[in-house]
């Protein structure tokens, strides 16, 4: 025999009855031995326990009654519900007189559910030629007089289950699930989820071959997949491991259910009434491998904490606490304890909380007058996330991410096996804190959240570069990159699921006006987890946002080179808010575009490596115009207008030829070896005629000739064999507050590595102590969109796999 138990959402209206009508059949003419144990039919118990708080506060409630009439009748000519119908009616009649009720009449009232629920289940049955009987719980398992959560008593209720079935009536049983009654008569409950638990009893004293679970989902999950959608299902547990499940609260098992299945090594398997042909999961008395199964939650609970000084080494305090809640009938889910915070905090369900703490107040009254306990307070707004199976030794894992998220908990507690650990924290960040945990212990893919700013050339060449690496990356590296927003400097679209590859015209024609705010508030409301913003701008008044962002979980990631440039206490404000949040700043290509060049100083750096020199072509715009110039036989004024065309230079090639980018490029490396130079210390050698300087653009390129007679002349003027390079330098005692910072043109050898640079290379030159006149030299592609937006890419990744 096998006991199948079909839970309300199973039985709803329409798809869900038609599933379990099916499943129940196919049983059936297979003759196959069956007890079906059924819950109240869609959200039939919260609609009785509404109708009963209405009619306790006198609010009239018969638009809602006659609501859940219809549903549960659900079309029937004839009602078959005269009887439920009827005791309903008095008992909301009596409470609305009375204006209060009692456990017991609660327990009537919601057992009117499961009636119903097996009533119909029966009568559907027969009506398609499967012969089923209507089976009142009531009359077969007993229990003590704890309305609400009633005890079974095993010996009575034994009995009566075996009588029962060995005289039972052809056909299909279906068992009113969740209600029992006393030996007087008086209809009880058995607590959260008992209708799995009054399968389970019916599985112990039927020896049942397998107790088989129909639900919603096709089993037991690594999390719930409602709240982390890559959840995976779980194929096996042991009994152990899935009454801690129960036991923290995951809502597919009951903490009792699996007690009475252990006692006679009776498997339980959970299925999907709407995916029949799953296989589900199986849980038996075998032993799994070790290691964490799942995540589950606690809802519905609240965090009570008692403080003090005079609790600081007192003993008896917890036996206090613990004989309040025994007396009152509460149960502690948690308890925790710290001697900093001169503390102790314990979990409750959130609707014995107020309880809770009016019998603490009270316990603790003469406490308060000594001063030994200052307060008593209650949080309502928390959740648990208990991680089954997670051993202390790899904690720091889960807890870092959480952390680097801006999740702190507010509490945590393991169990003395020291193999579930159990978080306490804010409600508002349970969706995130799961999908945070969950990527980080499974192994599945980890997601990025990104938001780029700026979508030009850089930008634009960035996101596309984004979407076509997206899938080899979460293959190769198990790291989902999701662009949830990307904008330019007026408006921005949205989607918390990934923007594709038509995000041009997503922005034209769905693009909405922002403030950078939307985009911290959109993150937070959509529980978005490893948050990196890209700056791919050239504003000043962006980088403005950048201490909002990382204070709200942030990390950045940025080609702008104004963050870096700007006053020296605006630099170590940035430093300070990034270090208090945890969070991380990442900008290489603000001086080498793809080439790896702050990395190597920072690296050199922090090993406490003495750097006493750098200096190189920093612009790959000004190394084609100066190495085409100085190789070929042509007018600088061509040259230049080459490079325009080629895009290598801004619109505005002075933007480029004033020096200013260079001179911000060195002032970035002067700051990473803990130089305080401001930016108007730098000497520069502005390229421009003074006399073309501060004219239109039009006009600019209307007179671009009058650059040549000047070039031409310091061209010409060199030394031989010598050519012309536009080089930044970092000089004088870089050990000191501030060092030389120079930007200007020089007249080098052919022969030397500078004088060797082509086309639009960059080069770099890093003196040290240790390697004295021979520099270490980095070389290679200095300008363009494709080669700076994959350094942005590249921050992006040492950010993801860091996250």
């Amino acid at each position: 025999m096998k006991i199948l138990k079909f839970g309300g959402k199973s039985l709803a209206n329409k798809e869900g009855l038609e599933k379990v009508i099916q499943i129940i059949a196919q049983k059936y003419f297979s003759n196959e031995a069956v007890v079906v144990v059924v819950s109240a039919r869609s959200n039939a118990t919260n609609e009785l326990i509404d109708l009963l708080d209405k009619a306790q506060k006198g609010v009239n409630y018969n638009a809602e009654l006659e609501a859940f009439k219809i549903y549960q009748n659900n079309g029937l000519s004839n009602t078959i519900f005269t009887d439920e119908f009827s005791q309903l009616d008095k008992l909301l009649e009596g409470v609305s007189l009375l204006g209060d009720f009692s456990s017991r009449i609660k327990d009537q009232v919601v057992a009117i559910g499961e009636l119903i629920s097996a009533k119909y289940l029966s009568y559907l049955l027969n009506e398609k030629s499967i012969k089923a009987n209507f089976v009142d719980a009531r009359n077969l398992i007993k229990t003590d007089n704890n309305f609400g959560n009633a005890q079974p008593l095993d010996t009575i209720s034994k009995k009566n289950v075996i009588t029962f079935f060995n005289n039972q009536p052809e056909g299909v049983n279906i068992v009113t699930g969740f209600i029992a009654s006393t030996v007087n008569g008086e209809t009880t409950t058995l607590g959260r989820n008992g209708s799995n638990y009054t399968a389970s009893l019916l599985a112990n004293y039927l020896d049942a071959q397998e107790f088989q679970n129909y639900t919603h989902v096709d089993g037991i999950f690594t999390a719930n997949p409602e709240l982390v959608t890559n959840a995976r299902k779980i194929e096996k547990l042991s009994f152990n491991e899935a009454n801690e499940l129960a036991n923290f609260g995951a809502n597919i098992l009951h903490a009792k259910t699996i007690i009475p299945l252990v006692e006679k090594n009776i498997p339980l398997r959970i299925l999907n009434t709407f995916n029949p042909d799953n296989q589900g999961t199986l849980i038996t008395a075998e032993q799994t491998d070790e290691g964490i199964k799942s995540l589950s939650i606690l809802n519905n609970v609240s965090l009570l904490n008692l403080e003090g000084r005079g609790l600081l080494g007192k003993t008896g305090v917890d036996a206090r606490i613990f004989r309040v809640m025994g007396d009152n009938n509460i149960s502690v889910s948690i308890i925790s304890q710290g001697s900093s915070e001169r503390g102790i905090g314990i979990v409750v369900e959130t609707e014995k909380a107020t309880k809770a703490l009016i019998e603490l107040e009270k316990e603790f009254e003469n406490d308060f007058y000594t001063k030994d306990v200052n307060r008593i307070s209650a949080n309502d707004n928390i959740s648990v996330i208990s991680i089954i199976g997670q051993d202390l030794s790899t904690f720091h894992k889960p807890y870092t991410a959480l952390i680097k998220n801006k999740i702190v908990p507010i509490l945590f507690n393991n169990t003395t096996t020291g193999r579930n650990i159990s978080l306490v924290i804010n409600k508002t960040d349970l969706k995130r804190a799961l999908n945070v945990i969950h990527g980080e212990i499974f192994g599945v893919s980890k997601k990025i959240n990104i938001a780029v700013f700026g979508h030009g050339l850089v930008g634009g060449t960035l996101i596309n570069q984004i979407l076509n690496s997206t899938s080899a990356i979460e293959k190769r590296k198990k790291i989902e990159l999701n662009v949830f927003a990307i904008a330019n400097s007026k408006k921005i679209v949205f989607n918390n699921n990934g923007i594709g590859d038509n995000w041009k015209s997503e922005i034209e024609t769905n693009g909405i006006s922002y403030e950078v705010q939307d985009v911290i508030k959109y993150a937070i409301e959509n529980n978005l987890e490893n948050l990196i913003a890209i700056d791919n701008t050239a504003s000043k008044d962006f980088v403005e946002n950048y201490i909002a962002l990382i204070e709200n979980g942030f990390d950045l990631v940025s080609s702008n080179k104004v963050a870096n440039t700007l006053s020296y206490d605006f630099y170590k404000t940035l430093r300070s808010a990034i270090d208090k949040n945890q969070k991380n700043y990442l900008y290489e290509t603000n001086v080498g575009a793809g080439l790896p060049l702050i990395d190597t100083i920072k690296l050199l750096h922090l090993s406490g490596e003495n750097i006493t020199k750098i200096k190189g072509v920093f612009s790959g715009s000004l190394s084609y115009l100066f190495n085409t110039f100085s190789k070929e036989k042509k007018d600088f004024s061509s040259v230049l207008k080459e490079a325009v065309d080629k895009g290598y230079t801004e619109p505005d090639p002075r933007e480029d030829l004033c020096g200013n980018d260079v001179a911000r490029k060195v002032l970035i490396l002067a700051r990473e070896l803990d130089l305080q130079n401001e930016f108007e210390e730098i000497k520069i050698d502005n390229l421009i005629p003074e006399h073309l300087q501060t004219i239109s653009q039009n006009e600019f390129f209307e007179r671009i000739d009058e650059f040549n007679s000047v070039y031409q002349n310091i061209k010409e003027n060199q030394e031989p064999n010598h050519v012309l390079r536009y080089i930044g330098e970092l000089s004088g005692d870089l050990q000191k507050e501030k060092g030389v910072l120079e930007v200007k043109l020089v007249s080098v050898s052919e022969n030397s590595a500078l004088g060797q640079l082509k086309g639009s290379d960059s080069l770099f030159e890093i003196y040290t102590e240790s390697y004295g006149e021979r520099p270490i030299v980095i070389q290679g592609a200095g300008a363009g969109a494709s080669v700076t937006a994959r350094g942005v890419f590249g921050d992006i990744l040492r950010l993801a796999e860091k996250n």
